[in-house]
């Protein structure tokens, strides 16, 4: 089979999406698409910014799970990973693909060889890594994405180095709910944050080949995103094209940092395919009404380097009780028994304690505190127990 030919006919053809002609080829390609078809049939997670609005301003409300989507992936990128970490890790992905042979050969294939320098390579790959990776973003699933943090960081340090010079537009197809449709046509002119890595292409025929028109019976619509991206605007989030690492380097894909932040501009549906045109601009983290908020919550709680107290304490404010006290008590395990942190942990968890109305358990904490204060009186608490500023108060300061 002649395959130049044949790709010089096929540039007429949207719908063929390759000319192959190896088998071996093939299946590699039906996967790699099957990836991102997949991306673009997964639920859409993102955090919304709305300006001037007073009801966002709690911790726990829309504006407030903004503010602190950001403060968390700092403080989890400035956290120390331990060997610890990296054992849980393999053990959970381990129960998930228990009777997956080829997956199990990936993870011991991570496990010996992984390096920091080929992380895009593990994530641009259909396999564990990106599956188990982008389901614990897509869904929030804060002790998962604490496990994954070494590689979170490894990517972003890729995106850094390789960051785009020039000024791109780039495209992304999605399936999204009517009722989420609904949410960003309320964003325009707000701003959203994505809560997972944000893959994109320059190539806007190749986005909308991936995307299916709906009948409405599925009650989804169709999105295609426009997006802008000025490398000037770039403080704290990259952005790379990762063809590079790609199996496929025609996919053109360029990778945006977890957390970028975008200005949506317009949200119009096509007339013509039913398609509804998604048009943001990349967005610094420096340039919009959260300057303030952000700079304060950051100064509040993120240092040059943090630990597992602060993680417990940002959870905290997040109203994560539970995995604030798991944090707490990992710290406490790792800790020699004379540390004097761990007196601020044992304050920690005894308010934890009370607040939840579990007064015994909060005795217990405090005895230990207690105890620990007799044995060495030199020891004194470092620490506030829970931050005294809300997001709410940090807001109205600005």
């Amino acid at each position: 089979m002649d395959k130049e030919r044949n790709k010089q006919w096929a540039v007429n053809f949207p719908k063929i999406k390759a000319v192959v002609v190896e088998l071996d080829e093939l299946v590699s390609r039906i996967k790699a698409d099957y990836k991102i078809q997949k991306s673009v049939e997964e639920p859409f997670s993102i955090n919304t910014f709305t300006t001037g609005s007073v009801a966002g301003t709690s911790t726990t409300g829309v504006n407030g799970q903004f503010v602190f989507s950001q403060v968390l992936i700092d403080c989890l990128l400035r956290l120390k990973y331990t060997s610890t970490d990296k054992k849980e890790l393999i053990d959970f992905c381990q129960q998930q693909y228990e009777s997956n042979r080829n997956e199990l050969s990936n993870l011991r294939e991570f496990d010996q060889d992984y390096s920091s320098k080929k992380v895009l390579w593990w994530y641009t790959r259909e396999s564990f890594f990106y599956k188990i990776l982008n389901a614990a973003l897509r869904k929030q699933n804060i002790h998962l994405i604490f496990l994954f943090r070494k590689f979170i960081h490894d990517v972003y340090r890729r995106l850094k180095k390789d960051q785009a010079q020039h000024r791109l537009r780039v495209y992304r197809s999605q399936r999204i709910s009517s009722d989420e449709l609904i949410t960003l046509r309320q964003c325009r002119d707000q701003f959203i944050s994505v809560n997972s890595f944000f893959s994109t292409s320059t190539n806007k025929q190749k986005a909308l080949s991936f995307l299916k028109i709906s009948d409405g019976a599925d009650n989804a619509e169709s999105l295609l995103f426009e997006i802008d991206a000025d490398p000037k605007m770039v403080t704290t989030k990259p952005f790379a094209d990762v063809s590079a690492y790609s199996d496929y380097k025609d996919e053109s894909e360029v990778l945006f940092m977890l957390g970028s932040i975008f200005r949506l501009n317009s949200v119009e549906r096509n007339k013509n395919d039913q398609v509804w045109n998604i048009q943001m601009t990349l967005w610094n983290d420096d340039e919009h009404d959260l300057k303030q908020v952000l700079m304060d919550m950051k100064e509040q709680f993120v240092s040059e380097e943090t630990n597992l107290q602060v993680l417990g304490k940002i959870l905290w404010e997040m109203s994560q009780f539970d995995l604030a006290e798991k944090y707490f008590i990992r710290l406490l395990e790792q800790l020699p028994p004379n540390d004097p942190l761990r007196m601020d942990l044992y304050q920690d968890l005894g308010k934890l304690a009370s607040n939840a109305g579990n007064l015994d358990k909060s005795m217990e904490w405090r005895q230990k505190a207690i105890a620990l204060k007799k044995q060495n009186p030199s020891i004194t608490s470092s620490s506030i127990s829970k931050p005294k500023n809300s997001i709410g108060e940090a807001r109205s300061k600005s």
